[in-house]
């Protein structure tokens, strides 16, 4: 570099000084923002962490997932409180979150409606653009139960009487265009029978109004695992596509000639925009619950597996279950909630 002689010495010494500087600075950059990546990642959660059930209390979902949320908060350092939003098929958690801001503080269990209901009506949320999908958990053993006093011996005696008098067998389900509430339509549709349909807001409330006598069958989950092995209740069908290991006995949908699978599976997510490393800390920490010794024991009783999916693998998944679940339903002619 060449010495410009009108410009005195120092002010050529200043600007080179003002030039390493900034080059120096430039250089720095990165490892600024990674210290503070690495600060915040260390940092949280410097509170307590929400994590709505959309299902009422006392129900499948809703006890394993204050199981998961105690096995979290040992890890996070910090309580995971567990709020239930029962009510529209198991969608209010999604209202919520896509409005919460996105710090990870505020989080929902994502059942399957979340995926179907954008294509039945105009929802708050957008199940591809919304969320941050954290991890995927499990899916249920779903299935029709009755009262051990139920005329209905099988699901053949069940289907026979259904079809002699169409519309008088009531059951109950999570919700209008629930999983729980599409399955039994597209069974409906399959063997040409029509059933009531009864909704409550989980899966504690159809298991207490089967049990009194207020509907005829119950779509439930593991929650009616202790009527049917007390002998006050029983399974006609499962949804599962293997036999049950707790009910080995008890057909599937394709045992009974019906070629479906239906688990609803589930997991948790947050906000869209989440910072990277608040994901990871949080999926962590209910990846570490849901393999804990405590947390597989619950799963065996519920007769649910494990299903996990990491956050990446989840976000494909979701995008996949909006897309299934809009051609089930055109397939089925499904119309919004009344």
């Amino acid at each position: 570099m060449t010495r410009d002689p009108t410009q005195p010495t120092e002010t050529i010494d200043r600007r080179r000084r003002d030039a390493f500087g900034l080059l120096t600075l430039w250089a720095l950059a990165p490892l600024g923002a990674l210290a503070s990546n690495q600060a915040l990642a260390s940092a949280f959660p410097t509170r307590p962490v929400t994590l709505i059930v959309p299902f009422a209390a006392g129900g499948a979902t809703d006890t394993l997932v204050r199981t998961l949320a105690d096995g979290a908060s040992k890890t996070l350092g910090q309580p995971v409180i567990v709020e239930n939003r029962p009510g529209a098929a198991g969608v209010l958690g999604a209202n919520v979150v896509a409005r919460a801001k996105p710090d990870g503080y505020t989080l929902t269990v994502m059942p399957e409606p979340v995926f179907r209901l954008p294509h039945l009506q105009k929802t708050p949320f957008d199940p591809l653009r919304d969320f941050t999908y954290v991890i995927h958990l499990t899916g249920y053993t779903l299935g029709v139960a009755v009262r051990a006093d139920a005329p209905w011996k099988s699901w053949q005696d069940l289907v026979e009487d259904a079809r002699k008098r169409p519309g008088k067998i009531s059951y109950g389900s999570t919700g209008t265009n629930g999983t729980m509430h599409v399955t039994m339509e597209e069974i409906g549709q399959k063997l040409d029978i029509q059933f009531n349909h009864v909704p409550y807001k989980g899966e504690s409330e159809i298991i207490t109004a089967l049990m009194g006598g207020h509907i005829d069958l119950a779509v439930t989950a593991g929650g009616i695992g202790p009527y049917v092995d007390s002998g006050k209740a029983r399974w006609l069908v499962l949804w599962t596509a293997e036999h049950s290991r707790r009910w080995p006995r008890v057909p599937t949908l394709r045992d009974v000639g019906i070629d479906m699978v239906s688990t609803s599976p589930f997991g948790i997510a947050g906000p869209r925009n989440m910072e990277p490393q608040a994901v990871q800390v949080l999926h962590d920490a209910f990846r570490k619950a849901l393999n804990d010794p405590t947390l597989q024991k619950l799963l065996e009783r519920l007769d649910q597996e494990t299903a996990y999916l990491n956050s990446a693998d989840y976000t494909s998944f979701a995008r996949q279950r909006y897309e299934s679940q809009g051609k089930l339903v055109k397939r089925l002619g499904l119309t919004a909630n009344p």
